[in-house]
């Protein structure tokens, strides 16, 4: 069965005195590592500017025994909007049971390539943990473990270990990477947001419906296309296009409008290995442009993407500095196999396709 996709919704602002952690599902505000992985500055591959750090995910893969977080940065430099150089998606993972040793003492010369046995139907179980966690009462292993326990633990490693070691383990620069340090004054910052979830099924209640489909005639009138009327969607794997034309003469914008309109508000869709809903027609070869995963080779899938109205709500943290990112969504592909070396301390690299808003100002 295919699963209904997960919506992400801000949730208010992140205070100051609020601490976030990798399981943290939020917009903005600085990334949190996962124990183990270096912290560090990445760079527009198009300016050489510092990229922003956008949203960070915890998606966790029900198959699989690793934690898992997702960062997203993208370059604000109004010259660089629009072009795919100038974002970047990192995948990174953890098992609790390599907490127990620093990473130093590890055998890095028997360090192999580990893929989770998963299949495309057997997607996130646990889904909801990753939008859920500081609401829920979850496992010991999620929420208050992690609070308690996992950051003393690796502050306990770190002092344990020698400074040669610490000083060999230091990176300033993910792989990929070509600039110095940074002063973090430089980096730019958005305001920071939690990230909420609920099930896109979960909208199509009674009411819902009928604040839908009255939205969806205003729609009809005022573009001149006949929609019909929203049904419930689960299941679906892929939207039927309008027969009549839209006055702004593109249909898959009004597919993408007809779907959202459930829930106008959304800034994330997630849903493993299903369907991205495209904001505008993709390129025909869209498949074959998607590159197997550098690491391991295995095919990648799509796995989240990011809605325009999240463009409203990235604004600089520093009032007295301006930063804008446009755009009208961002498919994010990740490894199917989801692979990982164990004891690494660098992010895996992914996919990113990035489409503009075709009519930005309806998000103004």
């Amino acid at each position: 069965m295919q699963e209904s996709p997960l919506i992400g919704f801000s949730d208010g602002p992140i205070e100051k005195k609020k601490g976030t952690f990798y399981y943290t599902n939020k917009i903005g505000g600085t990334p949190d590592p996962i124990p183990g992985i270096s912290h560090a500055y990445n760079q527009c591959a198009v300016c050489d500017g510092i990229l922003g750090h956008v949203v960070q995910i915890y998606c966790p893969l029900a198959a699989s025994p690793y934690h898992r977080t997702i960062h997203v940065f993208a370059c604000p430099n109004p010259q660089c909007s629009g072009k795919p150089e100038s974002w970047k998606a990192l995948r990174s993972q953890f098992l609790e049971s390599e907490m127990k040793q620093p990473l130093a003492l590890q055998d890095m010369n028997g360090l192999q390539v580990k893929q989770a046995a998963m299949s495309t139907t057997d997607w996130c179980d646990e889904a909801d943990d990753w939008g859920m966690e500081a609401e829920d009462n979850e496992p010991e292993s999620r929420s208050q473990a992690h609070t308690e326990t996992a950051q003393p633990v690796m502050d306990s490693l770190t002092a344990g270990l020698d400074v040669s070691n610490r000083l060999q383990g230091l990176c300033l620069n993910w792989p990929g990477d070509h600039g110095g340090a940074v002063p973090p004054t430089a980096v730019p910052t958005f305001q920071p947001f939690y990230i909420s979830v609920v099930e896109e099924a979960d909208l199509v209640g009674h009411d819902d419906l009928q604040h839908a489909n009255k939205l969806l005639r205003e729609y009809e009138e005022r573009e001149g296309v006949a929609v019909g009327e929203i049904g419930t969607c689960e299941g679906e794997r892929a939207e039927k296009y309008e027969k009549a034309e839209a006055k702004h003469g593109d249909a898959v914008f009004s597919s993408f409008m007809k779907r959202i309109s459930l829930c106008p508000e959304q800034v994330l869709r997630y849903s493993w290995s299903g369907s991205p809903l495209f904001i505008a027609e993709p390129p025909s070869n869209i498949n074959q442009m998607v590159p197997t995963c550098a690491q391991c080779g295995s095919p990648r899938v799509f796995e989240f993407q990011l809605m325009p109205t999240l463009v409203s709500l990235l604004r600089s943290k520093d009032l007295s500095s301006e930063l804008v990112l446009e755009f009208g969504t961002v498919l994010v592909y990740t490894c199917r196999d989801s692979c990982w070396t164990s004891g690494s301390n660098a992010p895996v690299k992914e996919f990113l396709f990035v489409q503009a808003d075709p009519d930005q100002k309806l998000f103004k």
